[in-house]
């Protein structure tokens, strides 16, 4: 598979002349193109079900014309649908609403450069490719069965706009998420990265069975607030909803955000970035309006530094954007989408045996009196967004903890606490050695999460209530 710049460079251009002829005067129009490649291979029961793949080409006009904004899209590409897009977006921009919000377009600014150029095999791998994984995965289960994912995708976009701006970039990630189960018990184990040869089917595979079978015959115990060692996949949760709620522009000049820049919120060890350059998340080098993204510090040792902005809240927050426009982000605010809390030191864990998954969340567990491991967060919903309080539940495997040993498996249970406040100053009492990244269920989103050592967290029941 050929991501071809060219050809879409091409139609955006000619798209953009098209809708500047059409609507006269001085209008601000861009346009955006992208092509997303996503392939997708199931499997349930230890056997691969459906391989399914789709290619879908949009294109997005934007015009401002008059004190008035309005956007299209097709994805209808040939010559009469592309003709059919400016005709009706330049009707809609006369009938549209005054837009006082808006933040003009963005100037000519080049992109920053990535470590490494996009893995072209990993966003075009075949389902013979993600075959190979899926058995791996199913063969290191073992007798448990198996159930899961693998997917691939590619996203090629190219952008240009009446001021001059004009860019192109190219997207690939591989991901596989899966599960094994007993008959009372089940272990989780997931993993992104921008190259296929990073994800190891086989491991991954050993790491969820090791954790059904360790989970297997829970007990209750009663709630209330336990020390916690949150494993990755739980930490991840905990960095999409500091980015979607917290670190965003609009919520924070709307103060419906946690956030109090240059203030000390978090615990001195806490760092978090979010950085499309490097590390094995990938991201887009420019957003939706044209602006480059570049590697964005929103804590650094634990004292806020920044947040996300599109045009529209840097302007209103009187900022530069931070290049995180997208579809959404004029109603629901900009928000990091390649978050990581930096690990303590970046090494590749070794595997071991048993529901700890790796010794980066072993040696966590060690320092540990009595507390709980907890693998994955499920259902997460916001109570409080200025508190950021969330309520969830526990899923995929959670142990009692006692004097640094995983001593028995515990049924899943409901939290509600507030994620700043968990990591609060003197409250992360560790951080893990490793973050590989997560992507998301329910958007391009990616996280690279190590494990999270916390001196408390609220359990406020069991999983019924």
């Amino acid at each position: 598979m050929s991501p071809d710049t060219g050809a879409r460079t091409e139609t955006a251009e000619r798209v953009l002349e098209a809708a500047r002829t059409a609507v006269g005067g001085s209008a601000d129009v861009d346009v955006t193109v992208e092509h997303e490649h996503l392939a997708l291979t199931r499997f349930a029961n230890s056997y691969i079900h459906q391989n399914v793949a789709s290619d879908t080409d949009t294109v997005t006009l934007r015009i401002h014309a008059d004190g008035r904004t309005a956007v299209n899209a097709t994805t209808v590409t040939d010559d009469a649908g592309l003709a059919a897009l400016v005709e009706r977006t330049v009707a809609a921009v006369r009938l549209s609403p005054a837009d006082p919000g808006w933040a003009g377009l963005s100037s000519r600014a080049p992109l920053p450069v990535a470590s490494a150029e996009p893995d072209l095999a990993t966003g075009g791998a075949g389902p013979e490719a993600r075959a190979e994984q899926v058995k791996a995965y199913v063969d290191a289960v073992g007798d448990l069965t198996a159930a899961g994912f693998y997917r691939n995708r590619l996203v090629v976009t190219a952008y240009t706009n009446s001021e001059g701006q004009a860019l192109h970039g190219t997207v690939v990630e591989a991901a596989i998420d899966g599960i094994a189960k007993t008959a009372s018990s089940d272990g989780a184990s997931r993993q992104a990265s921008r190259r296929m040869s990073d994800l190891n089917g086989a491991a991954l595979g050993a790491r969820a069975a090791a954790k059904a079978l360790a989970s297997r015959d829970p007990v209750e115990i009663e709630p209330g607030e336990y020390e916690v060692v949150l494993e990755p996949t739980a930490v991840s949760d905990v960095l999409w909803v500091l980015g979607g709620y917290g670190f965003n522009g609009k919520s924070l000049t709307e103060g419906t955000s946690f956030v109090r820049l240059g203030e000390q919120q978090f615990d001195p060890s806490v760092s978090l970035v979010d950085d499309p350059l490097s590390g094995p998340a990938a991201g887009p080098l420019f957003d939706s309006e044209g602006t480059p993204r570049d590697r964005l510090e929103l804590v650094r040792d634990g004292v806020t530094r920044a947040v996300a902005h599109d045009r529209r809240s840097a302007r209103e927050a009187g900022v530069t954007s931070t290049g995180h426009a997208g579809a959404s982000s004029a109603v629901e605010g900009a928000e990091p989408i390649n978050v990581r809390l930096e690990p303590t030191v970046d090494l590749t864990p070794t595997e071991v045996e048993g529901p700890a998954a790796d010794s980066s969340v072993q040696a966590l567990v060690a320092q540990v009196r009595r507390g709980l491991l907890v693998t994955d967060h499920w259902y997460t919903r916001c109570l409080d967004p200025r508190r950021l309080v969330m309520t969830g539940l526990t899923r995929n495997g959670v142990w009692l903890i006692e004097n640094g040993e995983i001593t028995r498996p515990v049924k899943n249970l409901r939290f509600t606490q507030s994620y700043p406040e968990a990591l609060a100053p003197g409250r992360v009492l560790g951080i893990g050695t490793h973050a590989p990244a997560f992507a998301s269920k329910y958007g391009a989103y990616s996280a690279m999460a190590p494990a999270l050592r916390l001196a408390g967290w609220n359990f406020t029941g069991g999983a019924s209530g």
